[in-house]
């Protein structure tokens, strides 16, 4: 099957057809019958984008109804009764689909909440005594999710995020590599948006660089976060509301490139410069952060738990002076921009050799935010560290 050209880098089929079958076999080792997906994004909505390679984009709900032993069904915003029968294995876009149903729904017109939610109904008749696992109960509006519960009575629901999550946490082969042509792509477009810093533009103006850059390399959806403030004043990088400010002499500036690349794979780079002179205390202190993303990466080995690497990292912190982190520091990506492991005490999935993780370490220390953000892949013996942009404190305009 040739694939459209529209498509931009799209994953191979036998790709997906790999995701499909680890998918089901999961499904039968739980007993479930039919997954139910929905999301309007990928930043953290990325089960549509898993098992399609087709994207949710700009708040536009997306339903996939995955059966274990049929092609899915792919419900979206579109012309109202539409429901089109698909060749799953001859279509150029939509590989896997078997039907895709549309209606003129819109999550800002309440009356329409139930359009995507009857469709899905029709979907899941055949299982209406089976066994339907949600992926995803935090993405899927309340709307949704109690209108298929008041119909389907019958049916046991539960959670079922983990039967995707196991598998997606470990890359293919084919999967990594796209991972590493995004992590280059963010190396190109944070190197464009540094050599373009200079007083009197905005904060704007260089997310609008990075994002140019990335885009005309292929990335589709992310997030471009950067700040300037004073020395003294440390930064917290914004969206896009809050990058008004007006660059000065003397500035720190830090950019954070949160984008996805070929095949909709996430991985993020940040970066810290200075527009004049670097500081000696800052540059002294930033070089404690580098060797804490380094402490880091040494915890990221196959068999670890998520519990003891939170634990050790905050112990390192703690015996060295520094204050605890108490965000999420570090985490897995993919067709999300965050996605499981989560490094937390909460989070039971063992660490595995081929799993793409993000590390930014970040704290205030004497009037300078301290931080890196760069990701790796967990190997038998160690990490591959995947972005080459120098690491150092720029020195910017």
């Amino acid at each position: 099957m040739e694939l459209s050209e529209r498509l931009n880098h799209p994953v191979s089929t036998a790709e997906l057809e790999r995701r499909w079958r680890a998918v089901r076999a999961g499904m039968a080792h739980r007993g479930i019958d039919v997954l139910v997906a929905q999301t309007s994004n990928d930043y953290v909505g990325g089960y549509i984008r898993y098992l399609t390679d087709i994207p949710a984009t700009n708040g536009y709900p997306v339903t996939v109804v995955f059966p274990r032993e049929e092609p899915m069904t792919l419900i979206r915003h579109g012309a109202r009764g539409e429901d089109l029968r698909i060749a799953p294995e001859a279509d150029p876009v939509l590989r896997g689909v078997g039907r895709a149903m549309a209606s003129p729904f819109m999550a800002s017109a309440a009356y329409t909440r139930h359009d995507a939610a009857d469709m899905a109904l029709d979907a899941l008749r055949p299982w209406a005594g089976g066994h339907i696992g949600w992926v995803g109960t935090a993405t899927i509006p309340m709307a949704f999710g109690d209108h298929l519960r008041r119909h389907l009575h019958a049916a046991r629901f539960s959670e079922a995020a983990d039967v995707v999550d196991v598998v997606r946490a470990v890359k293919s082969a084919e999967e990594l590599d796209l991972v590493r042509a995004t992590a280059k792509l963010q190396d190109a477009a944070i190197e464009a948006a540094f050599k373009a810093v200079e007083p009197g533009l905005r904060d704007s103006d260089i997310a609008a660089v990075a994002q140019h850059t990335a885009h005309g390399l292929g990335s589709e959806q992310g997030i471009y976060w950067c700040a300037s403030t004073p020395l003294g004043t440390p930064g917290r990088i914004a969206h896009p509301h809050s990058q008004h400010r007006v660059i000065r002499e003397g500035d720190a500036f830090h950019l954070m490139v949160e984008v996805n690349g070929p095949g909709g794979m996430y991985t993020e780079i940040g970066r810290s410069g200075i527009v004049g002179e670097v500081p000696e205390r800052v540059a002294e202190e930033y070089e404690f952060c580098l060797r804490a993303q380094r402490f880091c990466y040494g915890l990221l080995r196959p068999g670890a738990r998520p519990a003891d690497v939170w634990s050790e990292y905050n112990a390192f912190l703690r015996d060295n002076g520094r204050p605890e982190e108490l965000r999420l520091h570090c985490h897995g990506q993919g067709t999300d921009l965050v996605e499981r492991p989560l490094i937390r005490a909460e989070d039971d999935m063992p660490l595995s050799a081929g799993m793409n993780i993000a590390c930014h370490p970040r704290y205030n220390l004497d009037g300078f935010c301290h931080w890196v953000c760069d990701n790796v892949i967990i190997g038998a013996d160690g990490v591959e560290e995947l972005h080459r942009f120098d690491k150092a404190l720029a020195v910017l305009g």
